[in-house]
């Protein structure tokens, strides 16, 4: 018969085994795939993927209890300036613990900062790579700030400390420039940032004529809420912004991926609320150069103007009878110039009438034969028609209260009847009607 035993039994076992074949410690390269905090204790998810096909090959448990992970956390994001977050590759020394109640899960000790903020730099090489092989690296770099930049679209989250000092270091500057800051509202820590930062980009563009830079600024959050910025698709979207982009996200370290594609990087919110301030004081002071340049050479020509002025005004006399003599040919000549385009005028006037006189002589007598043609053949129509010719031919005309009649259908017995001939008139009455329907 097979020897039973308890699964707290087999569990034990398990435990023992596991303590006994792996005692030691062990380094182990993995990326975070799912972390949260509990208690003050760190539950973690490891996976490892293929290189080649990004399909997961491993995974495991890991858990950092509190009393450790309070000072590995420290560490990590002093070393990195980021937080622990799913997809970051990290290194951990870890040991392996199967508990009969709770099963097996590796238990973190150490995480190693250098190796992760080695991979964040490869991260960002890469970025870095695809953006210069697309040709976008340096687009917005050759866009040109406006020298008068005061309407300011401002990507910042409404209630970070870095928003409001960049709009009071505006508004309070020493100078007394108006600045005109609209704020797009994004989230500029935690997750999300990177779809956040890409709307607020998007609504900015559909108003970009009514801006003259884009400011992305982030004060007053952690330093370790900045893995955001390190992203292919937002780095592509402020390389390709039809306007100048000014950042001021607060690296203290390394710049982001972000900085390195904007038009101008700073480090703070109010350090780009300077840069605009400084922009207009340079635009004021080349100005004011300008006018002083002008002034001068106005004031040197007026000096020159007043010098010649001064040697014509000696020899005004010579000069008014030079003049005078020159206007007096000048009115000669063209005297002599106006009477003999008149007379050519006049020429070609005459001969024009007497050729218009011809021709309308031609047209009258040429009219006047076609109408007396037209005349005569209209009076011969006219006397063919009259009815005393027609009664000279033998023919007669009968009426019948004064009009002509045209059929015996229009008669009736009794109807008096006048008929006129070629000489004189008689009456009769119908007494016989032929062809009469009625």
């Amino acid at each position: 018969m097979t020897h039973r035993i308890s699964l707290k039994e087999l569990n034990m076992l398990v435990r023992d085994t596991i303590s006994l074949a792996m005692p030691d410690d062990y380094w182990v390269e993995a990326e975070l795939s799912e972390i949260r905090e509990v208690r003050g204790h760190c539950y973690m998810e490891l996976i490892q993927k293929d290189p080649h096909t990004n399909t997961p090959v491993a995974r495991a448990s890991a858990n950092c209890w509190a009393s450790t992970w309070m000072l590995v956390r420290s560490c990590f994001e002093r070393a990195t300036g980021q937080r622990l977050s799913p997809g970051m590759k990290v290194l951990m020394q870890v040991h392996a613990r199967f508990h009969e109640n709770y099963g097996f899960s590796w238990i973190v000790t150490d995480i190693d900062p250098t190796y992760t903020l080695g991979d964040m730099a490869r991260k960002r090489r890469e970025i870095v790579r695809v953006l210069k092989e697309e040709g976008v690296f340096d687009l917005n770099k050759e866009l040109v700030l406006s020298p008068f930049a005061q309407r300011i679209a401002v990507v910042s989250s409404a209630s970070a400390a870095g928003y409001g000092d960049f709009c009071h270091q505006l508004q309070t500057n020493e100078y007394g420039y108006v600045f005109y800051p609209v704020l797009f509202s994004a989230v500029m820590q935690g997750e999300g940032i990177e779809q956040s930062i890409i709307a607020a980009l998007d609504a900015v563009n559909a108003s970009a004529d009514n801006f003259d830079c884009v400011v992305i600024i982030r004060g007053g959050g952690a330093t370790s809420d900045l893995s955001g910025f390190d992203t292919l698709a937002l780095a592509e979207n402020v390389a390709n912004f039809p306007l100048p982009v000014i950042t001021g996200i607060g690296h203290e370290r390394d710049e982001s991926v972000l900085d390195m594609v904007a038009h101008t990087s700073v480090k703070t919110p109010t350090a780009a609320a300077a840069l605009l301030i400084d922009n207009l004081r340079r635009t004021e002071t080349t100005v004011d150069n300008a006018m002083e340049r002008m002034v001068r050479v106005a004031v040197t020509r007026l000096k020159e103007e007043k010098m010649r002025l001064d040697r014509i005004s000696d020899n005004v006399p010579v000069l008014f009878s030079l003049v005078k003599a020159r206007r007096n040919a000048f009115l000669d000549v063209l005297r002599e110039r106006l009477r003999a385009g008149y007379m050519r005028r006049m020429d070609t006037s005459r001969t024009r009438c007497d050729f218009m006189e011809q021709r309308l002589r031609s047209c009258a007598v040429q009219l006047m034969k076609d109408n007396t043609a037209r005349l005569d053949a209209l009076s011969r129509r006219v006397e063919a028609a009259d009815p005393v010719n027609i009664l000279r031919r033998g023919y007669s005309i009968t009426l019948v209260n004064g009009r002509a009649v045209r059929s015996a259908a229009c008669l009736k017995e009794g109807d008096e009847v006048e008929t006129r001939l070629e000489q004189g008139a008689f009456t009769a009455v119908v007494r016989n009607v032929e062809g009469n329907e009625g």
